[in-house]
């Protein structure tokens, strides 16, 4: 407790002598033209989001703020109601940041995948569901509403945890809200235009009663969806119910594979499982690890083509490749920069060593940068309510166990 002080305090004393402006621009994608009269906040991570700066933009789209030292802050826009952020530069790097127009409804905004994840033992059904849904529209807008994106879960289903990504960024922890009707959720959270090849992602995980050693789903889209996926346990069956056309990809020997292409929003399709079992989940993301990512590596670099229209060539491959890689593989690799990866594996802090590996001059800032990206979930997944108290100062501790590392690696 002694040591956390007094390198607190050495914190804080650095920080305060290392003052420095923050600049930058803020820039309306949606017409091309400067973001004018924008609220940009310079807010605190580490004091629940709490604002230690505030500003407006000029008609030119600038922006300054006083930063003070080099502590995990992030600056905050909101544009239309929208907030956008990014990590506070280091180093006098300019702090420009890409918002866009909002609407509630916006042309372009499709699923290109729902992969369902379906393991079963104790007379449970443990499903984990990620969507990973693009917004091409053109101009560029953001849609959002308090139902920027509705799902439909079985009418047993509890749900255990709900997240959300914007295509750059970390997870951040969210409510899903019913609707209104029995089984209809919604998120609200916004849907960002694409960057490049990354768009929005939504995971939610539930369970459901699984007393019979059956279960049909009937799992119903709410927007165009190029592919619905189904991973499950070799010890698993699945039957196609009638009507829903399901195809088996024998792609991978560790997992069971079903996809059903061009799934019309409105219409339900219909499979059962039966059994018991899990994924092996390690050996998964070892055979995953030279797939390509939507969140890292681009699709071109990893033998891959972007999604593009609604629907793909009945003899293409795999659609579900990539997202497997992402599910099974990539999170092993986001996890080294967070602090549950670091309460989780004793060799952790030598493995977040090796992942910021970098010239010297850029190392201490990856590694702040990093933290400031984790630090941001954490506040997120508090202020949501998402998060236990004692999982909090467990995590939060951990962090402040690694921004020690990188001081005194930095002196």
């Amino acid at each position: 407790m002694i040591f956390r002080t007094i390198a607190l305090s050495m914190l804080l004393a650095g920080s305060l002598a290392q003052a420095a402006t923050v600049t930058g621009t803020v820039t309306d994608k949606t017409t091309g033209k400067p973001a004018v009269g924008d609220s940009v906040e310079l807010v605190d991570p580490q004091a629940g989001m709490s604002r230690v700066g505030v500003t407006t933009t000029d008609a030119r789209g600038h922006y300054s703020l006083n930063k003070a030292g080099n502590g995990p802050e992030l600056i905050r826009v909101t544009h239309q109601g929208a907030p956008y952020f990014i990590a506070a530069p280091e180093g006098g790097a300019a702090g420009d940041v890409a918002v866009y127009d909002v609407a509630e409804q916006v042309t372009g905004v499709f699923c290109e995948a729902d992969v369902m994840e379906i393991e079963a033992a104790n007379g449970q059904l443990h499903v984990t569901e990620r969507y990973f849904v693009h917004n091409t529209s053109k101009p560029p807008t953001t849609q959002w509403s308090a139902h920027s994106f509705e799902i439909v879960l079985p009418t047993e289903a509890v749900v255990e945890g709900v997240e959300a990504q914007r295509p750059v960024g970390l997870p951040t922890s969210l409510k899903l809200d019913p609707t209104g009707t029995k089984g209809h959720f919604a998120f609200n959270f916004p849907i960002q235009p694409d960057d490049g090849e990354k768009s929005t992602l939504f995971e939610l995980g539930y369970s459901l009663p699984y007393s019979g050693g059956k279960f049909t789903f009937k799992p119903t889209m709410t927007l165009p969806t190029q592919s619905v996926g189904v991973l499950l346990p070799k010890s698993m069956t699945f039957t196609a119910g009638a009507g829903s056309v399901f195809q088996s990809v024998p792609e991978d020997p560790g997992i069971q594979t079903f996809v059903a292409r061009n799934a019309p929003p409105g219409k339900a399709l219909e499979f059962t499982v039966a059994g018991t079992g899990a994924i092996a989940r390690d050996q998964q993301g070892q055979q995953a690890s030279g797939m390509g990512d939507q969140q890292g590596e681009p699709a071109q670099q990893a033998g891959m083509q972007p999604g593009g229209g609604i629907g793909a060539p009945i003899n293409t491959p795999d659609p579900l490749s990539k997202y497997k890689g992402w599910i099974l593989g990539a999170v092993a690799l986001l996890m080294v920069v967070t602090a549950a990866f670091l309460l989780r594996r004793p060799a952790a802090v030598a493995a977040f060593d090796a992942a910021v590996a970098q010239p010297p001059a850029n190392k201490n800032a990856a590694l702040l940068n990093a933290l400031k990206e984790e630090l941001f979930a954490l506040e997120s997944e508090k202020i949501a309510g998402t998060l236990a108290p004692e999982e909090y100062a467990r995590v939060k501790a951990a962090l402040e166990t690694v921004l020690q590392r990188a001081l005194k690696r930095a002196s």
